[in-house]
């Protein structure tokens, strides 16, 4: 069995606590391994080397740090299988979607090698007699992160590549769920020539991420994960002084007009439903139908999800892995029953569903849950509302654009959404008149690339700033305005000019 520890000061670090989590396949159920659970003492040693650490990065040239974030780009392309494959082994995705997630980790790793360019401040000559302004951007010091399950290599990289680049020290406090992608990153940062102390990683649960709230050497933190932790998170944190930025959940909504191709449609909604087992904060989990395409477009829907093959992430004909664990799989299938309960028509039963290698999600070892539809679930349900993140699809039945969008915006979060139509109009109305942060025209998942920002509204972000793009440079970063007057040397000294009368 593997054991996974801490990375500290450029190096593993078994940590002085003694606690273990155990670490599973979700395939097969089966432990896999332990992780170490940091203590206080042993995120103060992370932090202590990265306070060491700082004054030396912040210092390095823009160039040498670019130098150092092309490198690791290099060493992550060629270590990507073996990075998806860790990722499969504990999270249970698949090796393509790991693959793709690794990939849209690297976008951000990539904008932040513009650094130089990104830093870049203003400068104004002559505000005053002989007196200039310009402003500058520095690093805060030492920053962390605090990141899910569902993406243990791609949200971490929506921190730490653009945090380190702007010049400061970062600890990693990943999901104990997964942790061994963390570990490969600090390695290759390590080969790339990331000096020590500047990317550690702490292993652990509630007991590491309270030290890093309150720990006063830590100047910010970014965190993902559910909406009652990113309250807390940001509560906490804020009330110690520290800047945060905290995403949270999800109850996406995909919007479908009469006039919109349902074929496109129906492969967008099962795409951007059970991907990643629909365990992703930008999985669309309800499509609203404005009457009548409804019954159609259930039927496209089925037949598609009839097609899926559910599978180990390891098996390169599976479409979609299994849940993370067996709490969060009961805790997802619960919402079936809820939903015939609450007046749904349960319409494709994921517990049924054939899991390769034999048997049934119901009856296979793992943590199996196949891609469920439920139809006619009722507005304002709780299978309408809350968020379930898992491969359940809840379809609501809307007379018009105006029922569809009140529902939206009615909702406790505001993190994605989608419209799918062919008229303009009713397009640019929909991304003008809805409460959310990150809007899809025909485009179901509206992930941004790494050179925008990604974040939504209300409960599903605490805090001003979103994560990656220029808001991820000016998280990491504060400002500062220089007012400089100098004395003009033409008051004295040796002049070999041709004398002339003043």
């Amino acid at each position: 069995m593997k054991s996974v520890t801490h990375w500290i000061n450029g190096a593993p670090a078994e940590g002085g606590s003694g606690r273990t989590a155990e670490l599973f396949n979700p395939a097969t159920g089966e432990v896999s391994g332990h992780v170490a659970l940091a203590d206080v003492a042993d995120v103060d040693a992370a932090v202590a080397a990265a306070v060491a650490a700082f004054p030396a990065w912040r210092d390095a040239s823009l160039v040498k740090r670019a130098q150092v974030l092309f490198r690791f780009r290099e060493l992550m392309v060629a270590h990507r299988d073996e990075l998806a494959a860790l990722i499969s082994a504990e999270h249970g995705k698949v090796h393509s979607d790991a693959l793709g997630e690794v990939a849209r980790g690297l976008e951000v790793v990539e904008f932040a090698c513009g650094i130089p360019h990104l830093l870049k401040g203003g400068f104004s000559e002559g505000v005053s007699t002989r007196v200039d302004s310009y402003s500058i951007r520095q690093p805060l010091g030492v920053v962390a992160g605090i990141t899910p399950f569902n993406f243990p290599a791609m949200v971490p990289m929506w921190m730490f590549p653009l945090a380190i680049a702007c010049g400061n020290a970062f600890v990693l406090k990943p999901s104990e769920k997964d942790p061994s992608a963390s570990l490969l990153m600090a390695r290759l940062w390590k080969e790339a020539g990331l000096p020590d102390g500047v990317f550690s990683v702490v292993q652990g649960d509630k007991t590491a991420v309270d030290r890093l709230l309150q720990h006063p050497d830590v100047r910010a933190v970014s965190f993902v994960g559910s909406t009652p932790i990113a309250r807390y998170v940001y509560e906490t944190g804020t009330a110690h002084g520290k800047r945060v930025q905290a995403l949270g959940g999800a109850k996406n909504h995909m919007l479908v007009l009469p006039d919109a191709d349902l074929d496109l449609v129906a492969d967008a909604a099962v795409s951007a439903g059970f991907g990643s087992a629909g365990e992703r904060c930008m999985a669309i989990s309800v499509v609203l139908a404005v009457d009548p395409v409804g019954d159609e477009l259930v039927k496209k829907i089925t037949e598609r999800v009839d097609r899926l093959v559910l599978g180990p992430g390891d098996d390169p004909k599976s479409e979609m892995g299994p849940l993370v664990t067996r709490e969060h799989r009961d805790k997802v299938a619960s919402y079936l029953d809820l939903g015939v309960e609450e007046g749904a028509e349960l319409v494709v039963d994921g517990r049924h569903t054939a899991v390769l290698g034999g048997g049934t999600a119901a009856d296979a070892p793992g943590f199996w849950l196949g891609p469920t539809v439920l139809d006619r679930v009722p507005p304002g349900s709780r299978t309408h509302t809350e968020e379930i993140f898992g491969p359940v699809l809840s379809i609501v039945r809307v007379g018009s654009y105006e029922e569809g969008l009140e529902l939206i915006n009615g909702g406790e979060y505001g993190n994605g959404t989608a419209i799918f139509t062919n008229d303009g109009g009713a397009a640019r109305r929909f991304q003008n008149e809805v409460e959310v942060g990150m809007v899809g025209i025909n485009v179901p998942i509206p992930v941004p690339m790494a050179f925008y920002s990604f974040g939504g509204w209300k409960a599903s972000l605490f805090g001003d700033t979103h994560v990656h793009g220029t808001e991820g440079v000016h998280f990491y970063t504060r400002g500062k305005v220089v007012t400089s007057r100098w004395l003009d040397p033409s008051h004295g000294g040796v002049n070999l000019g041709f004398p002339t009368n003043k």
